[in-house]
């Protein structure tokens, strides 16, 4: 079924109740896996995610096990990445195996990200390895795994040089692909899964919360006047999800502080 835009043409509103530049609820919580070197759980919307990190630990350098790999050049760290999807995550009731492609690209995607953010010198010869459990997906799936890896990563304390955060942009379809007002073009931040079966739309990650960005995914059609903008947004909403997440760290400093000092 088409996405109809016209509420938010009338009312400047989208389906869900959500202006242009508002996120979705966003949830997260660090150290939920007791048996796991450090752990989180993400919810960016109905987007639900479980991260576990394993390591720094000695590695294998051969073999792989199927996931995405980054880093490991020379002597740094090698960073493997391994992404699981519940089949009953989405409407589809479609499970994934080792193979599917899409999962091959998220799982690189994220391994490579992370190898350029994540001081591997400091660990030669030792293999970090992430593991995502996607629950529920309604949207940003990549965006999500990015941020509840990074929570993982920190509750695991290995170093990095920042908080690596991402959310998506996308456009409205307010305009044919044939019309020069650009003014009816209208930037949308953090897609859920109907708008993005129907728009177009971009998944970008930055580091901490200036504007480099490390992760630009772009797989669909988009007019290049449009781009400017989305990727605009895209890093306003970065910003603003990294100061989510630093909440997240610090009060969970704070619990095991008192704790201690209790």
């Amino acid at each position: 079924m088409p996405l109809d835009t016209s509420t938010y043409a009338l009312a400047l509103l989208r389906l869900d109740g959500r202006r242009w530049n508002e996120l979705r609820r966003i949830n997260a919580q660090i150290s939920t896996q007791a048996a796991a070197d450090g752990s989180s759980y993400l919810e960016m919307g109905n987007t639900k995610v479980i991260c576990t990190v394993a390591g720094p630990a000695e590695g294998r350098r051969a073999g792989g096990g199927g996931g995405g790999s980054g880093g490991g050049g020379g002597s740094d760290a090698e960073v493997r990445v391994d992404i699981n999807i519940a089949g009953f995550s989405g409407v589809d009731r479609k499970r994934r195996g080792r193979g599917d492609k899409r999962l091959s690209e998220m799982q690189t995607t994220l391994s490579s990200a992370f190898a350029t953010a994540i001081f591997t010198h400091i660990y030669p010869h030792s293999l970090i390895h992430i593991t995502l459990h996607v629950l529920s997906q309604d949207g940003s799936l990549l965006a999500a795994c990015l941020n509840a890896t990074t929570l993982a990563l920190i509750d695991a304390g290995i170093p990095m040089a920042d908080y690596l955060v991402a959310c998506t942009a996308g456009s409205t379809t307010s305009y044919t692909s044939n019309s020069t007002d650009e003014e009816k073009t209208d930037p949308l931040l953090d897609f859920n899964a109907q708008e993005e079966q129907e728009l177009p739309f971009l998944t970008v990650g930055t580091l901490g919360a200036g504007e480099q960005v490390c992760v630009l995914v772009l797989e669909s059609k988009v007019q290049m006047s449009r781009l400017e903008s989305m990727l605009a947004v895209g890093v306003d909403g970065c910003k603003q999800v990294k100061e989510i997440l630093d909440e997240v760290v610090r009060e969970r400093g704070k619990r095991v502080l008192d704790g201690v000092v209790g």
